[in-house]
């Protein structure tokens, strides 16, 4: 599985490049086609950044990332 730094992750931020990803427990996922990530935001969400300290805080559980491509792992630097 393709491996990227946190730097790449950071410019799949849905500004810098079309890419919409984000990280969860080191997996990297592609978000680009959901409605709710607009614009690289998802409430108080950002992407393009590892969201594995933020997900405790949502109204959801982890099984949301099932609906999402895999896009690599996150380089543990």
């Amino acid at each position: 599985m393709q491996e990227y730094t946190v730097s790449e992750l950071a410019l799949r931020n849905g500004q810098d490049r079309p890419e919409i990803w984000v990280a969860y427990k080191g997996i990297i996922y592609d978000v680009t086609n959901s409605r709710l990530w607009r614009n690289g935001k998802h409430y108080q969400h950002w992407a393009g950044q590892d969201l594995t300290s933020e997900f405790e805080l949502a109204p959801h559980t982890d099984r949301v990332f099932k609906n999402f491509p895999i896009v690599g792992k996150l380089k543990q630097e």
